[in-house]
């Protein structure tokens, strides 16, 4: 091979190394080291999974507006919405932060979310015979979309946190694949998916869940079922195009600040 020809492949090599954000001959840090959780089934099967998935995460249930602590866990069953923001498409994206504060922040590329005790029915009647709420009664889904994500902040403030696991509940999963959950990093990248175990009747329930060695998890993405929730569009179970999936309780470790 040519000097100037080997000279040039080894420049290009050099700078694909840099780009990656790795300089050559330097490995990339091994994947962070997490015990994930899934189960499928009815509301006593997922609920023996999602308590070992509590004690994985460590410490005790910290109240709703409790100040912020080293150890423990905040839970979202969705009853705590007031009436006044039950079925409607504008439930506040900071409201598990600022009115109710448990260090959940929702981001949506949708038009909306919504926290909904029909089992959607209010949205499309048909609902009514697919999804069911794991803690009664109510249910939440983004509005105009299938996605929507959680940012983590220290309790009660805006300081951006970190939690060591995250786990969801899934109402009707159908489909193998439909649902997963991605965990990023304080830097932006993916450090885990998960996808939802899936059945193929209706009323059942779908737990995934992640617990990590420490506090790394600054945000999660969810992607619940095919299509957003709407009066237009069916369950594949009722013969329809699309997946549709809800959710229930979020689950997840303490938010602490980012070292």
């Amino acid at each position: 091979m040519k000097p100037t020809v080997y000279a040039s492949l080894l420049a290009l090599a050099t700078l694909a190394a840099c780009s990656s954000g790795y300089s050559p001959g330097i490995t990339p840090p091994p994947d962070p080291t997490f015990v994930s959780f899934t189960s499928l089934g009815d509301s006593a099967t997922v609920a023996a999974k999602l308590d070992a998935f509590r004690t994985a995460l460590g410490g005790a249930l910290n109240a709703p507006n409790s100040p912020p602590a080293a150890t423990g866990r905040r839970e979202i069953n969705w009853d705590g919405a007031p009436a006044a923001l039950t079925n409607v498409d504008t439930f506040p994206a900071r409201f598990f932060n600022e009115n109710s504060k448990r260090g959940a922040v929702f981001i949506t590329p949708g038009s909306g979310l919504r926290v909904d005790s029909t089992a959607f029915a209010s949205v499309n009647a048909a609902f009514a015979d697919q999804f069911s709420a794991f803690s009664l009664k109510k249910l939440f889904a983004a509005v105009g979309t299938n996605r929507v994500e959680t940012d983590f902040e220290v309790v009660g403030t805006t300081t951006p946190g970190l939690v060591n696991g995250f786990g969801v509940i899934f109402s009707d999963v159908d489909r193998a694949g439909s649902t997963h959950v991605d965990f990023i990093d304080a830097n932006g990248v993916r450090i885990a998916r998960i996808e939802a175990p899936a059945h193929s009747g209706t009323h059942q329930f779908s737990f995934v869940g992640a617990v990590f060695t420490s506090a790394i998890v600054a945000n999660v993405q969810i992607v619940s079922g095919d299509a957003p929730l709407s009066n237009n569009t069916g369950d594949i179970s009722a013969g329809g195009a699309a997946d549709l999936v809800s959710m229930d309780d979020f689950v997840y470790g303490e938010p602490q600040p980012v070292p």
